[in-house]
């Protein structure tokens, strides 16, 4: 095992010389090697050898402990007693005393009823790839060295936290980290969240195994220091809210969500290193907001983990094989035990029913089953055939208990809501006993449920027995207000509630509730969520809400063919994302049923790209053929979105057969980042079949041959396309040529996007195109396509005479002042048609604002003008603002966002508004404005008649003072919107 004797941490200590003591150093190092005769060490390398060097040529000569030792003794001699000190403790003191403590407190699990099963998985021996997956998270790209920043992204429960502490426990035990971190803590958020306000100081005291931490000593290396933020979903989206709030300072008080964001932000202890776990979902909302350096996808337990766990818990190796063998059948629980203390959960429910000689079977119909059977057969004696009253009176106050946490976003409850819903002191022992509880903290009598899912299934079983009203919690709401919340996935921490709710309503489900609870059940629940239907039924925007996967699972977890008929065809519009096998089985379930859609939207992935075993690709491609089958059913699907979709040629001709023949309603095709394995003009003679006419291929590569075949089909007599969007399809200068001929030919082409596209000298018979007189596109979107200053007089010649075209975006391209100068030129011309132009990211400085100002003086047709992300400064915008009150000038929409503007440009702003009747919105985010300045603006804003005002401001990038008054301001004045986006 590596000590701490590495090079690694020799090399922070000598880091700790000047260069007057390193050159001692040195010269120390040369005369002990002479005086005792030692293994020589090229004095040429020493002398030009940097810290780090000189440490890797110390343990290449010596062993580790007489090159330590050897470092003490000249630390002695330059008179630095204080790294001997410091080093000696960490060797020898605090950090093997805190690693001790850590490995007792990771491998001690406070559920009794599943000690066995994370200790199993805990125990497991390390192997070479476990150290090199560890080793991996925190690889340096390059050969900077900076702190790292890790993403574990995974499915609630899918055993990231177990991961974690056997990251931990890797790092106590061997050599992982040990060079790179003399600390590692481990912060839950759901458990941090209950403390409300904490220093970072505090949290560490929390972990530490004495009555006080050293700090000082601690937080003297940051960049040793590993901080694991577990359950980040558990801090909810408030984790970002008061940016301006943000604090360095560790012993510092702070609320808990400051104090992370903090972390996160980079804001307190930079040099440290960071260790995310979080949901997809949260990932996905939080990925913009944290500088990350990696990402890793935590899948859960592989069949053969899942497989051994059964044996290991079954011991009778026939019953394992049954066992096993009906879970891996049911796709839904196969994927319920891909997480280590579900897969333990699982398994022991079904040894304990097969040693009760029941039907294995009709427990491993449905997820729900298999819950709700674990959860009974806890409060029901071994040798019982019914639960006692005190047991129905425990499980009761759980469901209550669980409700309100899911709700509140609860999950960590101390005694005080335990007793508001029922549960007594007295009963904790025994929900800790079987299992349903586990106190996270023993010090601090705080508890959770043994699994977020399992809070879910109780919480659902509320609904059964118990009206919302009766609940003591207000914060509890009704069955429609969940149902909608978890269809819309309002919360990220509700995975299954709602599938629960309508598993829970199945008839045999409904005869266990009864047996259970001793009375019958009310049959209001079906009633209310047939009203959920009525108010899905014909309205857009919410079915636009609506997550298809999540409709899909509660159908199919219902297992009612009438009610799934009815649910889908309430449905015009679905949008689903299937990243798993699972997950297009369940949709293929429902959608076979479905014949009123008019808008599908949806994303597969790679599950259909043939990677899978024989056996699963046919049961897969059958499931798909269902799927597609929706465009023969549905008599008048207008919509088709695919985005992220790899299909191989067996699943592209499925697609291809099923839309072939019944395409004629279809007028919008969106296939974006889609890759097929077939012949591509089977494709685009679908897109030709089609009536289409709005097109959108962007991310979608397209070959030399493809822009062939597609321009052919556009410039057929019958095709209607009127918007054509191939952003990002690695379109060359050679295509422009063929997109050229299409300008002049199409009698329909008025919107064409070319954008993140490499036109190089393609632009040149785009643009020549472009001025022929049958050209009619209106809507040109051009930006971040590699122009050059040899574009610009071609454009400059579009402006001048094409006269339809009304939108121009060439933004993030390298226009510069000097560009832009050519193409105003063209615009101050009196018959410029020429309403909407782009020019975010143009390199534009204030001297581009001079040219900017004689166009809107002069061109009375320019409504929009966007010029965000140039650095214009105050000076440029009053240019701009003196040319805007000129009253040839008609602008309606102003983009100024991160143009380096400050409170000072407010007042030449507000007089805009004041003197241009027209304008109405103004992007000002990402600029420093202030307080005094924002007044200027608001006051402008009050004493005008227009309809509606909108200033693109985030709030929450300003001080609290300054966000109390926007947010007064926009109470005070009905015609004024704040957006955070524009």
């Amino acid at each position: 095992m590596a000590s701490f004797f590495s090079d690694f941490g020799l090399m922070w200590y000598l880091e700790e010389l000047n260069k007057k003591e390193f050159i001692k150093f040195k010269e120390f190092l040369k005369q002990e090697v002479l005086q005792l005769g030692l293994k020589q060490v090229s004095w040429t390398e020493v002398k030009k050898a940097s810290r780090q060097d000189l440490a890797s040529l110390l343990l290449k000569h010596y062993e580790e402990k007489p090159a330590w030792d050897m470092t003490f003794r000249f630390f002695q001699k330059i008179n630095r007693k204080d790294l001997i000190e410091r080093a000696k403790r960490e060797i020898d003191g605090c950090p093997k005393l805190y690693r001790a403590h850590m490995k007792t407190k990771m491998t001690h699990d406070s559920s009794r009823a599943f000690t066995i099963s994370i200790q199993n998985f805990l125990k497991e021996k390390f192997t070479e790839d476990d150290y090199d997956c560890f080793e991996n998270l925190f690889q340096s790209k390059g050969t900077e060295s900076k702190p790292q920043v890790v993403f574990l992204s995974g499915g609630a429960g899918v055993g990231k936290t177990l991961m974690l502490k056997r990251l931990m426990l890797a790092w106590i035990e061997s050599p992982v980290f040990l060079h790179k971190f003399s600390y590692i803590f481990y912060f839950c958020c759901r458990e941090v969240k209950q403390l409300k306000t904490a220093s970072l100081a505090e949290l560490i005291s929390r972990e530490w195994p004495g009555p006080s931490a050293p700090i000082e000593e601690i937080l003297s290396k940051p960049e040793k220091l590993l901080f694991i933020i577990d359950s980040l979903e558990g801090m909810e989206c408030d984790l970002f809210k008061w940016e301006s709030e943000l604090c360095d300072n560790c012993t510092e008080k702070q609320p808990v969500n400051v104090l992370l964001s903090s972390l996160l932000r980079r804001k307190m202890l930079p040099e440290s290193s960071l260790l995310i776990s979080a949901t997809p979902e949260s990932f996905e909302k939080m990925e913009n907001r944290i500088e990350y350096t990696h990402v890793k996808i935590i899948k859960g337990l592989k069949e053969r983990n899942i497989k051994m766990s059964f044996h290991r818990l079954f011991q009778d190796r026939n019953r394992a094989h049954e066992a096993f063998s009906l879970v891996r059948e049911n796709e839904q629980l196969f994927t319920v035990c891909q997480v280590p203390v579900l897969c333990w959960m699982v398994a022991t429910c079904l040894k304990e029913e097969i040693e009760k000689g029941r039907d294995l079977v009709s427990i491993c119909r449905c997820t729900t089953s298999l819950y709700t059977t674990h959860i009974f057969n806890l409060f029901i004696p071994q040798n019982a055939h019914s639960p006692s009253k005190k047991s129905q009176d425990q499980l009761q106050g759980l469901c209550s208990l669980a409700a309100e946490g899911m709700w509140t976003d609860t999950f960590v409850f101390g005694e005080e809501i335990l007793r508001r819903n029922g549960i007594m002191d007295s009963d904790i022992p025994t929900l800790l006993d079987i299992g349903m509880l586990i106190n996270i903290r023993e010090s601090e009598k705080s508890y959770i449920f043994l699994h977020p899912s399992v809070q879910e299934v109780c919480a659902a079983i509320f609904y059964l027995l118990k009206s919302h009203v009766d609940h003591p919690s207000q914060d509890v709401k009704s069955i429609e207000e969940l149902m909608f919340a978890f269809l819309k996935k309002v919360k990220v921490q509700w995975i299954f509630w709602g599938c629960f709710i309508f598993g829970l309503l199945h008839e045999s489900e409904q005869k266990k509730l009864e047996a259970f609870f001793g009375h019958q059940l009310s049959q209001e629940i079906k009633h209310q969520l047939y009203q959920c239907l009525e108010t899905i039924s014909g309205n857009e925007e919410l079915q636009e809400q609506i997550d298809g996967m999540k409709l899909f699972y509660c159908l199919f977890e219902m297992d009612d063919e009438a009610f799934l008929v009815e649910a889908m065809n309430c449905m015009e519009q679905i949008k689903f994302v299937a990243k798993d096998y699972s997950d297009v089985i369940v949709a293929a379930h429902c959608l076979k049923h479905c014949f009123t859609l008019k808008k599908l939207s949806f994303s597969t992935q790679n599950v259909l790209s043939g990677a899978q075993e024989h056996s699963y690709m046919e049961r897969l491609l059958t499931a798909w053929n269902h799927i597609c089958s929706v465009f023969i059913s549905s008599k008048d699907i207008q919509e088709l979105r695919m985005k992220d979709t790899n299909l191989s040629e067996s699943a592209f001709s499925v697609l291809y057969n099923n839309l072939k023949y019944h395409n004629y309603t279809l007028n919008v095709l969106v296939a974006n980042n889609v890759f097929f394995v077939c012949e591509k003009y089977l494709f685009f003679e679908l897109i030709q079949n089609c009536n289409l006419q709005h097109l959108n291929l962007s991310l979608t590569i397209l070959s030399h041959s493809d822009v062939k075949l597609l321009c052919d089909v556009l410039s057929q007599a019958e095709c209607n396309i009127e918007e054509l969007v191939v952003a990002a399809c690695s379109i060359s200068s050679d295509d422009c040529k063929v997109f050229a001929s299409v300008l002049i030919s199409s009698k329909t082409l008025k919107h064409l996007n070319l954008a993140s596209n490499t036109l190089g000298k393609g632009i040149a018979s785009l643009c020549k195109s472009l001025c022929h007189p049958d050209c009619i596109l209106e809507h040109l979107v051009l930006a971040n396509c590699s122009l050059n200053e040899k574009c610009w007089d071609y454009l400059s010649e579009v402006l001048r005479r094409n006269k339809t075209l009304s939108h121009l975006d060439i933004s993030s391209n390298d226009l510069k002042d000097e560009g832009l100068k050519v193409l105003c030129r063209a615009l101050t011309l009196p018959d410029s048609v020429l309403k909407s132009l782009s020019l975010r990211h143009c390199l534009i400085t204030t001297s581009g604002c001079q040219d900017l100002a004689e166009v809107l003086r002069n061109n009375q047709n320019l409504i929009s003008l966007h010029v965000s992300n140039n650095k214009l400064e105050d000076t440029g915008v009053k240019l701009l603002c003196d040319a805007i009150k000129h009253p040839n000038c008609h602008l309606e929409d102003l983009g100024l966002e991160a143009c380096e503007l400050t409170g000072a440009c407010c007042e030449d702003l507000a007089s805009t508004f004041t003197q241009c009747k027209t304008l109405w919105a103004m992007n000002l985010l990402k600029n420093a404005l202030d307080y005094n300045g924002l007044v200027v603006l608001c006051e402008a804003l009050k004493q005008q008649t227009c309809a509606t005002y909108v200033l693109g401001l985030q709030i929450t990038d300003f001080d609290n003072e300054t966000q109390a008054f926007l947010v007064a301001e926009q109470e005070k004045n009905p015609c004024l919107r704040i957006l955070s986006s524009l």
